[in-house]
């Protein structure tokens, strides 16, 4: 048994900016993560972090106003005019640690346009910003002190006397399993992209947080708004940089049309995300697309912008679609990229489960609301994960560790004998998982509809089903990633079903929650967040309303 004072659950920036947070207000801190941490999946954000610098003639407030309308008016105010206000001191900070961001031609930090602001406020390293950020924090950490526990997997949360108290890992490596006791868990494993199929995330986005917390009694908020980026590669999901966008690239259709000028004529290619997705996704419904897909054109950038700062997506495109993009347009499509619901949090990070905290993607703080705005992902990462790292760790210190013994993996234990046990001939983790991608992906993608939403709750009811048999032919215990996998699947259910019921509750059309067959928004009822509660009865829904100050809802366009 192992006994830290935090335990932060995942690598990527909120687990690490979390971690360096914690470590400095002088607690004995360590990082779980289940890949090793510069391997996390923020290392795949590429256009920038968002923040308003006064030097600049930007105020925090400006950055507010465009994130709540964004948000659809979903995102919570108090919540966002704090993650705008400390948002330049922390883009500062990073910078002080070792980030280099481009400059402009005064030497000063430079940036860049980026969709649904209505100023250029978003810093970044050239199209890998994410990668940039999560080298120094490593670094960071390293030079802190912090205790990395590399290649663990998390299996449960240990709740003590409804205290969160530690959790159960498995060592990757050797397959054995551990109790850790720690006086608060920061829980900032990431999203839950896998659940759906194609997506722009790693395929280490399975959803373990949400699904972890939501078991030991964290409520679930906002899980409907899941975000489809409007550039994607067909086929791959890979995810082209709205980057390219905020330099200049635009849409076309078949007909050569940029058609952007339809629906968002005042920001174009640069309206919010969601908006964007509709428009491409309309134009490919109704005849206009080029095999399922529109164009995104660079070439009228000049080589030595794209060299220069969009040299990953030339790559990506050459590698994964075969695209010269100085020379030809690229083929996208929406893909899904993001949840902005998650796991309900104040804005210190504290969750319904006392000693339970989280951040990040995993989290729902709700700065995002109904749609997140580019960039304003990495912002959210580094303001709550510094914020829970500081709270967790103040909370620490005048706290002792739980009685937790031994026998609290033992429930872990006998769950992965029986998932080993399974006779063969059952069905295995990749067809299930590949199942129910398909349908949330076909079901609760840019357009939703009742009909739609309920086969795919009841896909998903059935998978589940089918999953109790499911056979793992490894049994060894050395590196067993088809035994891994198939835990990660049992984790995915909650999240999918749990997108699934707020999808069929919400009874309006609010950002990225698009239904053909309620299309309006109706702020005088739906002006609210969905809850999802664990019961033994199963998903257990409640409403909250939306946290408004000073900017009252108003017809949202571009």
């Amino acid at each position: 048994m192992f006994d830290h004072d935090v335990l932060i659950i995942g690598a990527g920036l909120a687990g690490m900016r979390a971690a360096l947070s914690a470590r400095q207000n002088g607690v004995d801190v360590a990082v779980v993560s289940k890949v090793h941490p510069v391997r996390s999946h923020s290392n795949a954000a590429q256009g920038g972090i968002n923040a308003a610098l006064q030097d600049r003639g930007d105020d925090w407030r400006d950055h507010a106003y465009d994130t709540i309308k964004g948000s659809d008016y979903l995102g919570d105010q108090d919540a966002i005019e704090i993650m705008c206000r400390e948002a330049g001191e922390e883009v500062i900070t990073m910078e002080n640690f070792g980030v280099i961001f481009n400059r402009d031609e005064e030497g000063r930090l430079g940036t860049r346009a980026f969709g649904g602001q209505r100023q250029a406020r978003t810093f970044f390293v050239a199209d890998f910003t994410g990668q940039a950020l999560l080298h120094v924090l490593y670094e960071q950490i390293m030079r802190a002190g912090v205790r990395v526990y590399e290649e663990w997997f998390i299996l449960s949360l240990i709740v003590e006397d409804g205290r969160c108290a530690g959790a159960v890992l498995m060592e990757i490596r050797s397959g054995d399993i551990h109790v850790v006791r720690a006086k608060a868990v920061i829980m900032a494993a990431g999203g839950i992209g896998r659940v759906f199929e194609p997506s722009t995330n790693a395929l280490i986005c399975t959803g373990d947080g949400m699904s972890l917390a939501y078991q030991a009694g964290a409520e679930l908020m906002d899980m409907e708004m899941v975000q489809y980026h409007p550039t994607t590669l067909q086929g791959s999901g890979v995810l082209i940089t709205e980057g390219a966008r905020g330099e200049g690239a635009y849409l076309l259709n078949s007909e050569g049309e940029r058609f952007m000028e339809r629906y968002a004529p005042n920001m174009m290619e640069l309206a919010s995300r969601d908006v964007v997705s509709r428009s491409e996704q309309t134009e490919i419904n109704e005849g206009r697309g080029i095999n399922g897909c529109v164009l995104l054109d660079c070439r009228h950038l000049g080589e030595q912008v794209i060299r220069e700062r969009l040299s990953q997506i030339q790559e990506i495109a050459r590698d994964f679609a075969n695209v010269d993009i100085t020379k030809e347009p690229i083929p996208i499509q929406p893909g899904m990229h993001y949840q902005m619901g998650g796991i309900k949090t104040d804005i210190d990070g504290q969750t319904a489960v006392p000693g339970l905290y989280a951040a990040g993607e995993v989290a729902c703080v709700s700065v995002h609301g109904g749609n997140r705005l580019g960039a304003n992902s990495l912002l959210d990462t580094l303001v709550f994960g510094r914020r829970s790292g500081q709270h967790a760790s103040d909370a620490v210190k005048s706290i002792s560790h739980a009685n937790v013994t031994d026998a609290s993996a033992d429930a872990d234990r006998e769950n992965i004998q029986g998932l080993l046990s399974n006779a063969e001939g059952g069905p295995m983790f990749g067809a299930l998982r590949h199942e129910m991608g398909k349908t949330m992906n076909d079901n609760l993608a840019v357009y939703r509809d009742q009909q739609g939403m309920e086969t795919a709750l009841s896909d998903i009811r059935e998978v589940r089903e089918r999953y109790r048999s499911v056979y793992v032919p490894d049994k060894g215990k050395t590196f067993n990633t088809n035994l891994l996998f198939t835990i990660e699947l049992g984790f995915m259910f909650d999240c999918a079903e749990s997108v699934a019921v707020s999808g069929l509750e919400r009874k309006e059309s609010r950002g990225a929650h698009t239904r053909t067959d309620m299309p309006d928004r109706d702020d005088e009822n739906w002006l609210k967040h969905i809850l999802v509660k664990n019961s033994v009865d199963g998903p257990a829904l409640e409403h909250l309303p939306v946290v408004i100050t000073d900017w009252k809802p108003e017809v949202r366009s571009y």
